[in-house]
């Protein structure tokens, strides 16, 4: 027992034990806490329609547990003989502590929220400008609640907190400064975000490239080409050029010069028209509007003016092959001859 009532660092060594049993204590509290709320409480809350209270329970239960443990800790630790000093940073380290798990499972908490109800009911809407928000609404509300923890933990702490927002304030602007281009590609992405120029999975022509939208971040867009390549342009440039949505087309325009040989009857050429008309007319993917006309007279052809419209969603090369499967097809059947560009070449004997 002698042994026991041995002094070290102004406590006993049983005082020690005691405190040394009390942690130990903690962890076995808070697994036998953890084992009743997997084992019980979330079957209970299975049971009930409401699917808040499962989502609740499961992103309560590491923060209680993490509670837990150290406050078993810092209770142990208070029953020792300590220095004003060590108390004192005992008590902050605590405090500082509680708000991390505060802010890790409000964290936790508002993901699981986003994620069961809010992101099945964007996957819904027809709109894709809701895909896009989303991800950055989850991250920023992550970090504007971990600002706050931050800043409360630093308050409970001892430190100015006035002093510290303005020196991050100065030490913002120069960063800024320093990463101007980062700052300029946030601007273009919100310029994105409220103009809507294009959304996710529109095809557009910027800068030279030509190719479908993948992604649209914070910093960049990411495009892959019709060769499958993907490329990655910063947003200032985006949100500062002239762009092209090609996936906005009502319908594409398709315009054709048919040229035909200068012997070509003017009843030949009518029906010629008139074969293009029926063509156009008759395929199913193509649109009412038909526009043909004997445009000119080309230096080895008569030339006519062949305009039609494909459907909004339809294959163009596809729809394109057909039509022009067919016009062969029946201008050879109609004995129609496409021209070629010929000279005649004229002799005169010396």
């Amino acid at each position: 027992m002698e042994f026991f009532h041995k002094t070290f660092y102004g406590n006993t060594v049983l005082e020690w034990s005691l405190a040394a049993a009390g942690i130990i204590l903690s962890f076995i509290v808070a697994k036998m806490v953890y084992w009743l709320i997997s084992r019980f409480v979330k079957k209970l809350t299975k049971r009930t329609a409401n699917r808040f209270d499962d989502i609740l329970v499961d992103m309560m239960e590491e923060p209680v547990v993490f509670v837990l443990i150290i406050t078993g800790i810092w209770y142990s630790l208070h029953t020792l003989t300590l220095s004003a000093a060590m108390e004192a940073v005992l008590s902050k380290a605590y405090y500082v502590l509680i708000i991390v798990a505060v802010a890790w499972l409000i964290t936790r908490l508002s993901d699981a929220i986003i994620e069961t109800y809010l992101v099945p009911y964007v996957r819904k809407t027809e709109g894709k400008l809701d895909d896009q928000l989303l991800p950055i609404i989850r991250k920023g509300i992550k970090l504007s609640v971990w600002a706050i923890a931050i800043i409360v933990a630093l308050d409970n702490a001892g430190y100015d907190v006035k002093a510290v927002l303005a020196s991050l304030g100065i030490g913002g602007l120069a960063l800024a400064l320093a990463a101007k281009d980062t700052v300029a590609n946030l601007f273009g992405s919100f310029t994105i975000f409220v103009d809507k120029p294009f959304v996710v999975g529109d095809r557009i022509k910027v800068k030279g490239y030509d190719g479908f939208v993948r992604e649209v971040g914070i910093r960049s867009t990411r495009l892959q080409t019709l060769d499958g390549r993907t490329v990655t342009i910063p947003n200032q440039f985006v949100a500062n050029e002239s762009i092209v949505n090609v996936s906005s087309e009502p319908s594409r325009k398709i315009t054709m010069d048919i040229g035909l040989t200068y012997d070509t009857a003017p009843e030949k050429m009518e029906e010629a028209m008139a074969i293009l008309r029926e063509i156009a007319a008759s395929h199913p993917d193509t649109e009412e509007t038909i526009v043909t006309a004997f445009t000119e007279f080309k230096d080895s052809s008569l030339n006519i003016r062949f305009i039609y419209y494909i459907r909004k969603g339809a294959s163009v090369f596809g729809t394109q092959n057909a039509v022009n499967m067919e016009i062969l097809k029946r201008f050879n059947e109609k004995g129609l001859e496409f021209a070629f560009p010929t000279q005649t070449v004229y002799h005169k004997p010396l």
